[in-house]
């Protein structure tokens, strides 16, 4: 019974997240294409009467999205975009879980996607006195700051997951590789089904 109840919530812990991003994102565009498109598919379904109301809302859905999207990054690269954004930073830092969650998804999107990418050095770790071996990405390469002098944080991907682990290794223990980051990943999410091409 107690190992049912620790799957059901480690279920709950992994399924969650999924779930509500989901229907967030759903929300969203939902919210999108009721209020911001119906004038456009009215327009639309009278300009060309042949094509279906659902289809249209959903590429109009679709194109204003990605339009938002640019015109919000956009918008973040004026000083009152970012003021804004620094704004509402602050804001959302006062609200106990609200702070958690967001700071920390902003901090994994900035590592993936921002200007200080983190996961743009691959490396291999060795493990077991050099019998295993792992892919990774550096993430730090200074772990003073907890105490760890001379350590550096690896992360560690996961096949066919979007999840990894974080090792703090020894610095000597892990090895640069000459591979692009881009090849490494795909190498690491597949499996090792797919080749790391350079």
């Amino acid at each position: 019974m107690q190992r049912l109840i620790r799957f059901f919530f480690q279920g709950l812990l992994i399924l969650l997240p999924v779930v509500l991003t989901v229907y967030l994102v759903y929300l969203i565009f939902t919210m999108l294409n009721e209020t911001l498109f119906s004038a456009l598919g009215s327009l639309l379904r009278i300009v060309f009467p042949a094509l279906e109301a659902g289809w249209i809302s959903d590429l109009a859905g679709g194109l204003v999205t990605l339009v938002v999207i640019i015109l919000t990054g956009m918008f973040a690269s004026f000083y009152l975009g970012r003021f804004m954004l620094s704004l509402f930073d602050r804001v959302l830092a006062r609200i106990p879980l609200v702070k958690l969650l967001y700071h920390s998804l902003k901090d994994l999107f900035n590592a993936l996607l921002g200007d200080n990418k983190r996961f743009d050095q691959p490396v291999v770790v060795s493990l077991m006195g050099g019998e295993v071996m792992v892919l990774g990405f550096i993430t730090r390469e200074d772990m003073a700051e907890f105490g760890l002098k001379g350590k550096v944080a690896v992360y560690l991907p996961q096949s066919y997951n979007f999840a990894g682990n974080l090792l703090l290794v020894d610095g000597d223990k892990v090895r640069p590789l000459d591979v692009p980051a881009g090849a490494v990943t795909t190498f690491i999410v597949s499996g090792g089904v797919t080749g790391a091409k350079t």
